[in-house]
């Protein structure tokens, strides 16, 4: 299994960038860019909630898409 973040292709899709998504949630700039990125090892639940809350997701699989490796 694979776990992605579309954190990046939601941003497109709402029209935001990273430094807009930051300043709406309080988190750093760099822990966005990290998402967007796919470069985290972890993920804070802190910051999915205030990500979620911000652009209105109503379902984490809009932000995590978990998929199966063949």
């Amino acid at each position: 299994m694979t776990i992605t973040i579309t954190l990046k292709e939601l941003l497109a899709q709402k029209g935001l960038n990273q430094k807009q998504l930051s300043q709406m949630t309080g988190i750093r700039a760099a822990a966005i860019s990290n998402l967007c990125r796919g470069y985290v090892d972890r993920i804070c639940i802190e910051h999915l909630e205030k990500i979620a809350l911000a652009l209105d997701i109503r379902d984490i699989r809009d932000i995590i898409r978990l998929e199966a490796v063949a």
